[in-house]
């Protein structure tokens, strides 16, 4: 079993205790339970897809691990029980990257939750907020925030309730945007959000924070602001970045970008998606500040700043043993777990291309470069034409491919992928299904199976309407040249230029996941 960090506020319990995670295999969920595995407690993992916990997860945990399925989009009665000797409960969800409605969807999952965890035993609550502004209307983000804030506090354990304002650490949605826009833009035309005040606190300050409170007479109960030792504006979160890179930017802050301007602006030039962008945006001119830090005498951890935490990030993702990422949840699509779980290529009313190619490498070298496939190696045929793809797909507020991937060699069911979800992944039949996500007049599929010597790849396009199909005409010049091509490449290893490990297992946790050097 690989070792982690023992954060040192764990090791004042005196007593083992049965710990609840929901959105266990989140951002925050993932490291949580990182965090908490050699403390002896017994995790019980809430996750809507089993299959998405990391192997390593259970290996660590050992016997000290129950998983259970439960979608609080959904009714209590359709839910399986909670364990009733439940100590804390950690509550992770959100669905602001849904779209639309997505207030409404988080007021119902913490109602759900609220009333399945009344049901127990369990003596507290804790909550991941964000950090309120002093004075003004809330935007619709941080008012559904607050919203959750106040249902979990009807329940009948008492609340912890942790505000925070950006989180930096490798695989966060503001450190990707951020990240984003200073690594490609050497001149920013940037709206005048830029110059708000925040105060961002590194990933591994959060996580200590978060068991800190746990059982903590003087934390439960009550709400704290937390954050980093510094306050920074955005405009100077972008300058520093680029200073720790050795990148020279130049940011012109203008008045005339509205907020839909600027989700798209976020949208286009970042790997987040239009409706997280624009649930961001609506934030983003407020001064998320800690009004008060009670918690530093409760809890006198050593606060990492800006630039500490930058680069504690970026010693993860240089030796990719980045533990979790915004985009691997499935709230950075469209797809939905339910769908994931059902669905399955169709074989009527479809237009398809088929290529089949005889190997010409070893089956292991197939797969590997099947599991290679996108994020910053690309594709093998074209990479230019799927990176346009892409782009015109964030102009329509699509996702885009700078998303990526959560790891380069490794791929589970439900994983992000560039602009496809991950439906079936299973190296030893080997055979992968990628679903399109990006904005289409219909359904696609890309599935690939190697049988014998040969290795088979579908494109599958269910149409919708007269547009549909236009749009499948359209592309096919893409087609002859891109397919064949791709299946050709494929089945010779990709040509062996892969120089990345190859273990096909599930994603390795690092041994320190709390964003600092090894």
């Amino acid at each position: 079993m690989p070792e982690f960090d023992v954060i040192p506020h764990i090791r004042h319990l005196k007593r083992p205790l049965k710990i609840l995670i929901t959105g266990a295999n989140g951002y925050i969920g993932m490291r949580l339970i990182s965090a908490l595995a050699t403390s002896g407690h017994h995790i019980v993992a809430a996750v809507r897809n089993k299959e998405r916990l990391p192997n390593e997860i259970t290996e660590m945990l050992e016997n000290r691990l129950t998983i259970i399925e439960v979608d609080f989009q959904r009714p209590i009665e359709e839910q399986p029980q909670c364990p009733k000797d439940i100590h804390a409960a950690y509550y992770l969800i959100h669905s602001m990257g849904t779209g639309p409605g997505f207030d409404k969807r988080e007021s119902t999952c913490a109602d759900h939750f609220t009333r399945w965890i009344d049901e127990t035993d369990c003596e507290q609550i804790i909550y991941l907020s964000g950090l309120l502004p002093q004075e003004g209307k809330l935007s619709q983000h941080l008012e559904s925030r607050k919203r959750v804030h106040d249902i979990l506090s009807g329940a009948h354990a008492p609340l912890t309730t942790l505000r925070a304002s950006i989180i930096v650490g490798s695989g966060s949605a503001s450190f990707e945007i951020i990240r984003d826009l200073a690594e490609k833009l050497p001149v920013m035309i940037t709206p005048k959000w830029v110059r708000t005040r925040c105060q961002p606190i590194a990933i591994r300050n959060v996580i200590e924070y978060l068991t800190g409170v746990m059982d903590n007479e003087n934390c439960i109960g009550k709400s704290f602001d937390i954050g980093g030792p510094e306050v920074l504006t955005y405009e100077d979160m972008l300058r520093r970045y680029a200073r720790d890179r050795h990148l020279t930017r130049l940011i012109i802050p203008v008045p005339v970008l509205s907020s839909k301007l600027s989700s798209y602006w976020l949208s286009i030039m970042t790997a987040t998606n239009y409706q997280l962008a624009k649930a961001l945006v609506g934030s983003l001119h407020m001064e998320t500040v800690c009004q008060e830090e009670n918690i530093r005498s409760i809890l006198p951890i050593d606060l990492i700043d800006y630039d500490e935490a930058i680069n504690r990030a970026f010693s993860l993702i240089a030796q990719n043993r980045v533990p979790s990422t915004w985009y691997g949840a499935l709230s950075s699509g469209r797809l939905s777990l339910r769908q994931i779980k059902n669905i399955q290529v169709p074989e009527y009313g479809v237009i398809t291309d088929q290529q089949s190619c005889k190997l010409t490498a070893s089956k292991d070298d197939v797969v590997h470069a099947l599991w290679s496939l996108g994020g910053k190696r690309g594709w093998p045929s074209m990479n230019w034409a799927w990176s346009l793809r892409g782009f015109l797909d964030k102009l329509v507020g699509g996702i885009g491919v700078r998303r990526g991937r959560r790891s380069p060699t490794q791929l589970k069911p439900g994983d992000a992928l560039d602009f496809w979800r991950v439906i079936l992944a299973d190296p030893l039949a080997g055979r992968l299904i990628l679903y399109a996500e990006m904005k289409l007049p219909g359904e696609a599929w890309l599935e690939f199976s190697v049988l014998g010597d040969t290795l088979y790849q579908t494109a599958t396009f269910r149409p919708r309407g007269v547009m549909g199909r236009l749009y499948w005409w359209s592309t096919l010049p893409f087609h002859y040249l891109i397919f064949p091509s791709m299946a050709k490449k494929l089945a010779a290893g990709w040509a062996q230029k892969n120089t990345i490990d190859k273990p096909l297992s599930d994603t390795v946790i690092p041994t320190n996941t709390q964003e600092s050097t090894p």
